[in-house]
């Protein structure tokens, strides 16, 4: 998996009563693009931020801007 800064990591539920998260890439803390990254995710109240070490049900999906 790689990121840059601006890309969404989106994490799948689990389960169908668990819901998918989405968040913003802030920071990229391993080497050209690998986790773990920093996330500001969009589906908390306090738009919370944490360090993420993404599993096989997560994926990236590129910033729009750089399309």
């Amino acid at each position: 998996m790689r990121a840059k800064v601006g890309d969404r990591l989106v994490v799948e539920g689990p389960r169908d009563d668990l819901h998918r998260r989405t968040g913003v890439v802030t920071q990229v803390r391993g080497s050209e693009g690998a986790p773990p990254y920093q996330v500001r995710w969009l589906d908390e109240d306090s738009a919370t931020e944490s360090l993420v070490y993404p599993g096989p049900d997560a994926h990236i999906e590129e910033d729009a801007a750089e399309r």
